[in-house]
């Protein structure tokens, strides 16, 4: 059997897509017609690990996805009223279940990339990988001193950044502009199929371009 391919150019909000905690707004950038995916000015202002920082705040997009490759462009850039940790957290979730409460996702910190020189141990940390609910960044780090689950990439904030992830079962690979950054044989999540979403976190404002889904049979 073929695998499944889904393309969304993402000019407009896709088919019964649902905003979770975002405004997702089509907008001109840098050439492309895209999609403006930024939190809610409530979510922005509300409390860590209660209404942001890894948590379920993304435009779902419904597709059956278990198994396979997901490819988006984005930009991200820091808002305005960004706090001092922002990082410009932008990214992709995948397997959301029904009711939000399980999903996986990897995402994006532009200003921790490579071209903003950052120092050390910022300077691995422009990739990150968590499983909500039960593994945050901030356990998988704790847990994992050895950084599996994060790496460096040689990018910026506020310049197209292609990612794109290879998922099969509890195997990763993500890779960042064509460049292989994490490789995981054992993801935290539980292996389901479920959604897709254009993720974002506090401070940023991300734009997403040219959404591709291939999903395995």
């Amino acid at each position: 059997m073929s695998n499944r391919i889904m393309h969304y150019n993402l000019e407009t909000i896709p088919e019964g897509a649902q905003p979770h905690s975002v405004t997702a707004t089509p907008v001109q950038m840098g050439g492309r017609q895209t999609l403006r995916v930024t939190l809610t000015d409530e979510v922005s202002h509300g409390e860590p690990n209660v209404d942001f920082i890894d948590m379920p705040t993304f435009l779902k997009i419904p597709v059956e996805f278990k198994n396979g490759t997901l490819s988006v462009d984005i930009l991200s850039r820091l808002r305005d009223d960004a706090p001092a940790y922002a990082r410009g957290f932008a990214g992709l979730a995948y397997r959301i279940c029904d009711h939000e409460d399980a999903f996986e996702a990897v995402y994006i910190r532009p200003l921790n990339g490579l071209k903003t020189q950052p120092e050390a141990p910022r300077d691995k940390r422009a990739l990150q990988y968590f499983a909500y609910p039960d593994w945050k960044f901030d356990r998988l780090r704790q847990e994992y001193p050895d950084g599996r689950f994060e790496a460096g990439a040689d990018i910026g904030p506020g310049e197209w950044v292609n990612l794109t992830l290879d998922i099969d079962d509890t195997k990763l690979k993500a890779y960042v502009d064509g460049t292989e950054c994490i490789s995981l044989d054992k993801t935290k999540g539980t292996v389901i199929t479920g959604d897709i979403g254009l993720f974002v976190d506090i401070g940023t404002e991300a734009f997403f371009s040219d959404l591709k889904i291939t999903i395995s049979n």
